[in-house]
C-alpha cells in the first residue's frame, strides 16, 4: 500500500529532533500562475526553505506563508530535511539570492597530531557569488576554527521562512 506522506517515516520527528532548534525543510510547491498575457501556466517544483520541527509543521508553515501570495489552489509536493550548520541573512534589498557554501573545518587531534576535517554546509543570503563569500567571511570573523571553502553554489530557494 502506498503512503501519502510527503516525508518518509524515517524523517518524522523524534525527541532528539525536538531538542534541536535549527531544523530546516526544503519544500517544493506546485500551482497555477497567471502570466502577463492572461494565460495560466502550471509552476512545478518551486523550492522554499522553512524552519520547523517536523514535516507536518513545515507543510503547515508553507501553506500559511504562501496563501497570501498565490491565488487559487496550490500543493506542497515534496518536503525533505536539509542540514545547515549556520544561516546568514541580511536586510539588503540587493541580496535576493541564497548560496549554499560547503565549509571544511580543520582541527588538530591532540593525541595523534593528525589533522581532522569536518564538513558543514551554510546558507548565505547575498546578491551574487562574490557577495556570498564576503558575507560568509564577515560572519566567520569571530570563529576560533580554521576553515576552507570547498564549494559555493546558488541554492534553488525562492525564499526562506524563519
Amino acid at each position: 500500500m502506498k503512503n501519502n506522506y510527503l516525508c518518509s517515516p524515517k524523517a518524522e520527528t523524534t525527541k532528539k529532533d525536538i531538542d534541536m532548534q535549527n531544523e530546516w525543510f526544503e519544500c517544493k510547491l506546485e500551482y497555477d500562475k497567471l502570466m502577463e498575457n492572461g494565460t495560466m501556466k502550471r509552476v512545478r517544483g518551486e523550492s522554499y526553505l522553512t524552519n520547523a520541527i517536523s514535516c507536518s509543521e513545515a507543510e503547515q508553515h508553507m501553506i500559511e506563508e504562501m496563501k497570501s501570495y498565490i491565488s487559487g489552489e496550490f500543493m506542497v509536493t515534496d518536503i525533505k530535511r536539509v542540514k545547515y550548520g549556520e544561516l546568514f541573512f541580511t536586510d539588503e534589498d540587493a541580496a535576493d539570492r541564497y548560496f549554499k557554501i560547503k565549509l571544511v573545518f580543520i582541527t588538530l587531534d591532540e593525541k595523534s597530531g593528525a589533522e581532522k576535517k569536518t564538513r558543514q554546509d551554510v546558507l548565505v543570503q547575498a546578491s551574487d557569488l562574490h557577495d556570498a563569500v564576503q558575507k560568509l567571511d564577515e560572519n566567520m570573523k569571530g570563529s576560533m576554527m580554521d576553515y576552507t571553502i570547498a564549494s559555493v553554489s546558488e541554492a534553488p530557494y525562492m525564499d526562506v521562512f524563519r
